[in-house]
């Protein structure tokens, strides 16, 4: 029989077999993935961080489940230089919020590829926050850690309103827009990471978008080879809508005159 989960179970003769005896094979599962040639044209000097980077993420990352064992043979294009590529459309010198960051997807290849950005890694979990903390002083980055919820005041208090908002697999686009844009400044950008049926989503979900104060929706493709990624970028609108209760202070300051008023007469 085999192991599950580390469990002990029986081996030849009955004889109770732990998990030591399958360190071995663990091992060989969790061995970092070479470093592609064309990982050295997207980090350039930094290129030693990302390899560190990707080391983190088959070691601890794993033991710490914030990576599934599955993903390990395809950290570099499924998930380091996929998240990089999303780099190819943002503006020079751009504050970027990476929302519901998990492991550091994307914002620590984006950090890491684009020095230039001024990025916030935004996360709920408590043991995840704990993950990318670690990860940001270990690589050493000028990256900014925030536990919370975009959809959440205080989170969106400590943000503030960015250039770019980032999000990979957070949310569907019509819920994803609604907790995401108020972190965008006006005339700013949500560059959502999305699979093959972007633009039926975006298709699906125009209404929402709308709704939630964006511009129309563009799906573009960033990155080559496995390592490419469709992106949706949504743009705030200029024209800034009501904020929320303004209509129920307006009227309670309509309310109150005509008291004042009746109470003269």
């Amino acid at each position: 029989m085999s192991t599950t989960h580390g469990e002990p179970v029986e081996g030849p003769g009955g004889a109770e077999v732990t998990a030591e005896v399958t360190a071995e094979a663990t091992a060989a599962t969790t061995a970092v993935p070479p470093t592609p040639s064309e990982a050295a044209a997207v980090f350039g000097a930094r290129l030693a961080s990302a390899e560190r980077y990707v080391a983190l993420l088959a070691g601890p990352g794993l033991e710490q489940g914030v990576i599934g064992p599955r993903e390990l043979p395809r950290l570099w294009d499924r998930h380091v230089l996929n998240s990089a590529a999303v780099g190819e459309v943002l503006p020079a010198d751009a504050t970027v919020v990476d929302v519901g960051s998990g492991a550091g997807l994307p914002g620590i290849p984006l950090a890491l590829a684009r020095p230039d950005l001024t990025v916030t890694l935004l996360e709920p979990m408590a043991r995840r926050v704990a993950w990318l903390e670690r990860v940001v002083a270990e690589l050493d980055l000028d990256v900014a850690v925030v536990r919370g919820r975009a959809e959440e005041r205080e989170a969106r208090r400590r943000c503030g309103e960015s250039d770019v908002v980032t999000a990979r697999a957070v949310a569907p686009m019509g819920r994803l827009v609604t907790w995401t844009l108020p972190l965008v400044r006006p005339g700013g950008t949500l560059a959502a990471m999305k699979g093959a049926s972007a633009a039926d989503e975006v298709a699906r979900d125009l209404k929402q978008i709308r709704a939630a104060g964006g511009d129309e929706p563009r799906v573009v493709r960033c990155g080559v080879g496995d390592a490419a990624t469709s992106v949706v970028l949504v743009s705030r609108s200029e024209r800034r809508g009501p904020s929320p209760g303004s209509g129920r202070r307006a009227r309670g300051r309509k309310d109150r005159a005509r008291d004042r008023s009746t109470d003269d007469a």
